[in-house]
């Protein structure tokens, strides 16, 4: 079902705009916190950067179940917010392993995870505040999808080479592996939110 655009809608879109903007600051501090670590952002400034992400969200959610007439099928966009905020969420549950694991230095796979992290993030970005214009949004969806398996295959070879090595400290070894798992459900996060854009697409063509 296609639903016009009310008087709220460029309200719903300055806020997907504002969402993926906001998911994409946190992604940002949390390669600046693996890159620069211990220095570098604290995990308080990333949790203040995704708490604005959750505010942002909740605004959209509020305005998405205000409105009488919802620029796309309503559900659609609350399942939407909810993806985008998972970004964010997963970002800064990352970063805070660094602390909450006394981490001395980030690791290779660490740090590329975080630039595909990023890269991602920057592609949701585009993604969201294109949603009102619906033009060159499926090549982002794709460029996401990819950025995602590539994520999957670093995360995947980093688990891998936690275990070539008996003399790692097996304590090591969970934290480590507990990360990895983190940085790629985060990108996950913006593949899962690209996926709901995509179904909005498909049902608005």
């Amino acid at each position: 079902m296609k639903f016009g655009l009310g008087g709220g809608s460029g309200q719903i879109f300055d806020l997907l705009t504002q969402a993926g903007e906001a998911a994409l600051a946190v992604s940002r501090a949390v390669e600046r916190r693996f890159v620069e670590w211990p220095s570098g952002p604290t995990q308080d400034d990333v949790k203040r950067l995704e708490h604005e992400a959750d505010r942002i969200v909740s605004e959209l959610l509020s305005q998405t179940n205000s409105l009488f007439v919802t620029p796309y099928d309503r559900d659609d966009l609350i399942t939407l917010a909810f993806a985008v905020d998972e970004v964010a969420d997963a970002g800064e549950n990352a970063a805070e392993l660094l602390g909450l694991y006394g981490v001395e230095s980030a690791t290779k796979q660490a740090i590329q995870l975080c630039a595909l992290l990023v890269q991602a993030s920057e592609r949701l970005a585009v993604l969201l505040a294109g949603l009102k214009g619906k033009k060159g949004l499926a090549e982002e969806i794709v460029a996401i999808k990819a950025i995602e398996d590539e994520a999957d295959d670093v995360a995947r070879a980093a688990r891998a080479s936690l275990f070539k090595d008996d003399r790692i400290d097996p304590v090591i070894v969970i934290r480590w592996k507990d990360i990895y798992e983190a940085l790629e459900d985060a990108v996950d996060a913006c593949e899962t939110a690209a996926h709901r854009v995509g179904n909005i697409l498909v049902k608005n063509q």
